[in-house]
């Protein structure tokens, strides 16, 4: 198959689908790929990287969503791309289409057959092309935040340890998921005070076993959320449900009673914020106040890390991208469920339930349409 793989156009998004060893391992299973000319140069690969794993360096981009059977991405497509994607071509990339109504109506327009990494699940439900970015993007909201609660970032002017004669912050992190424990591993390496509020007692007990008693586990059921709220410097939210827009847990009214200068870091953002209030923001601005409360929702947190985010992200989705281009879609959906979660939207309709029933689209189920 001809892979293809396009510079990112998203704002300050400078990772890249695939790294040159990941092109070399495709090219030596018998595939052929594509790379937009200078497409992983701010993620450290050259040109010269690509050619000698092999890959064709093509200066227009649309040559290559021309001759491409499989557009390998991170981000989204973009309305430019959109427009370049042809009749049966796979996407296979970020989609995050439960929060995307436009992008939605745009790839079912293109007949095409989109796979998201965030809806490709493993044997034990969990999001194995989901988890790594989580992972930068939980470690990374640490760090934003203890940034944003500095004063000359319009926060508190607090550090987040604490030191000899301070207290340290008060850290809430809204879900326990790869984001969460993520989180935690930051923010309590940096000495903070952390609360992990989450639904699931059994998750909350393994965080438990991990942390010890660096952490304050809270089961959501049980807690006043808005107190807890109102009493933090750093919220982070990483609530996530699988391919859905995420549940607005913080409402404006809690973004009212929060402290002068606290901090939110929206990392669901994605998905449309768990945050009442929140908003999609970029590496360039991404920070904005409400009820005197920084907001940090940058809606490509591991796009800062692009190096560290790439290698990680290929770690994860080469063996399925290979799969793919050797069997084809047909086969490695109808014989891999796994796969056939990641289908969200194929050739005009939509085959990922929570994005149907996000916009009123009819809902098809994806095995009884593939042909």
């Amino acid at each position: 198959m001809k892979i293809g793989v396009p510079r990112e156009i998203k704002p300050q998004e400078n990772r890249i689908g695939l790294t040159p060893e990941s092109v070399k391992t495709l090219i030596s299973n018998g595939h052929e790929v594509l790379v937009e000319n200078n497409g992983g140069f701010e993620a450290g690969f050259d040109n010269d990287q690509y050619k000698k794993a092999g890959a064709k360096i093509l200066d227009k981009v649309e040559d290559i969503f021309n001759d491409a059977d499989i557009i390998v991405k991170v981000k989204e497509p973009l309305s430019n791309e959109v427009k370049m994607i042809k009749e049966n071509q796979i996407i296979f990339t970020y989609l995050h289409l439960a929060a995307a109504k436009e992008l939605t109506q745009g790839l079912i327009n293109t007949k095409s057959i989109c796979i998201a990494y965030e809806t490709v699940t493993d044997n034990n439900g969990r999001l194995p092309l989901l988890a790594p970015m989580s992972a930068v993007a939980g470690r990374m909201s640490v760090q934003a935040g203890a940034h944003c609660l500095e004063k000359n970032q319009n926060g508190r002017g607090i550090l987040l340890g604490g030191a000899p004669g301070g207290e340290p912050a008060e850290v809430v992190i809204l879900g326990g998921g790869v984001v969460g424990e993520n989180a935690a591993i930051i923010a309590t390496g940096m000495r903070a005070k952390v609360h992990v509020v989450d639904k699931s007692e059994k998750r909350l007990k393994q965080l438990s076993e991990i942390f010890g008693n660096k952490i304050i586990p809270q089961l959501s059921e049980n807690i006043d959320l808005e107190k807890l709220v109102s009493n933090c410097d750093l919220l982070v939210g990483g609530v996530l449900i699988p391919g859905a827009e995420a549940p607005k847990l913080v409402t404006k009214n809690m973004i009212k009673k929060m402290k002068r200068g606290s901090v939110i870091v929206d990392v669901a953002i994605d998905q449309g914020g768990c945050v009442e209030t929140s908003k999609p923001t970029t590496h360039a601005e991404p920070t904005y106040i409400v009820d005197d409360v920084v907001h940090y929702c940058v809606a490509n947190m591991p796009g800062g890390v692009p190096r560290t985010s790439t290698i990680a992200l290929n770690k994860a989705t080469l063996p399925f991208l290979s799969k793919l281009a050797q069997f084809g879609y047909q086969k490695t959906l109808k014989e891999d469920q796994n796969f056939l979660d990641g289908l969200n939207i194929y050739k005009g309709k939509v085959t990922y339930k929570a994005v149907a029933d996000a916009f009123g689209h009819n809902y098809f189920k994806a095995k009884d349409i593939l042909n």
